[in-house]
């Protein structure tokens, strides 16, 4: 699956997930008390996650989601959408 990212310093970059689950925060463990990346959209196929959309810890979900819907990755993956909260 892929991991797409919204906001700080890793905008608009990619990068490979392993595992049929994206992880809710992203890096999963900072171990010094870091922001991380959250969890905010999934992309779906036939019951599979194909990508996952990661915000910055200081954006809005509503942000986040207009963003990824003006990157189209719904489109781009084939998949349907389902927000995580």
């Amino acid at each position: 699956m892929r991991a797409l990212f919204v906001g700080g310093v890793v905008d608009n970059s990619e990068m490979d997930l392993d595992g049929p689950h994206p992880p809710k925060h992203y890096p999963e463990n900072t171990g010094g008390g870091a922001s991380r990346y959250s969890l905010r959209q999934v992309g779906t196929t036939d019951d599979r996650v194909v990508y996952a959309v990661y915000g910055a810890p200081d954006l809005d979900d509503g942000f986040v989601e207009r963003v990824a819907g003006e990157r189209d990755y719904a489109r781009r993956f084939a998949a349907k959408v389902q927000t995580v909260h």
